[in-house]
Parts: structure tokens; C-alpha cells; sequence
């Protein structure tokens, strides 16, 4: 995500005013975009909602790049995912999912409102 549109939508939804790239308080920046994720991004496997555990975040150039992991997931046979992050902010939204199981990967991408997408492996 551009990380001023992260920022902006964080500042909007907590009522408050952060700086991600030089927080003031880095621990609740982090509650902040896990919270954010979460309730924007949900991953199922086989049908069974995954736990997205967050690692941390990186500003690279205007980017954030928000890390999130599962572990005890194998051998997938089908990947469901609703985006809807930053859907609110931008009408125009475009959000694109890659998926990996097992060395093959399956792509596509979301246009806002459209925020579903099934992988079957």
C-alpha cells in the first residue's frame, strides 16, 4: 500500500494522528495496522478462517509493506481471500492477491467493490 494512503485511512479510523514513517510510538502504529489488516483482509483455507499473526512493517520509497504470517497450513486445497483494504478511501481501488501453494502460484486482481477471490490448487 502507498504508505501516505495507510497513514491517512489510520488516522481516519482511530481518530488520532500517527506518522509511519517516523512513529512516535512505533508499538501503537503496529496495533494499528494489525487491527487495520485484520478486519480488511481475511484468508480461508479449505473454508477455516487463518489467523494472520503480524511480523512488522517496512517503508520502502512510498510503500508499506505490512508483514503478516500463518504457520501449521499444509497442502491447500482451495485459498479464499476478501480484500477490501483501502477500499473505503478509494472508490478506485485496485488490490492485487498472489497466491503460492506448493511451488505454483495463481494470481488475480480486485477492483473496488469486487473484494473476493477463490485459488484452487
Amino acid at each position: 500500500m502507498f504508505y501516505d494512503d495507510l497513514e491517512r485511512e489510520l488516522n481516519k479510523t482511530n481518530h488520532t494522528e500517527i506518522d509511519i514513517v517516523k512513529p512516535k510510538d512505533k508499538t501503537e502504529v503496529n496495533r494499528m495496522i494489525t487491527e487495520y489488516v485484520k478486519k480488511h483482509l481475511i484468508v480461508k483455507v479449505d473454508g477455516k478462517p487463518l489467523n494472520l499473526s503480524f511480523v512488522g512493517y517496512e517503508i520502502q520509497e512510498d510503500g508499506a509493506w505490512s508483514y503478516f504470517e500463518v504457520k501449521g497450513v499444509s497442502k491447500p486445497k482451495q485459498v479464499t481471500v476478501h480484500d477490501d483494504l483501502l477500499y473505503t478511501a478509494h472508490p478506485e481501488q485496485i488490490n492485487m492477491i498472489h497466491t503460492t501453494v506448493n511451488g505454483q502460484r495463481k494470481s488475480t486482481k480486485l477492483d473496488n467493490p469486487d473484494a473476493d477471490a477463490t485459488f484452487s490448487f
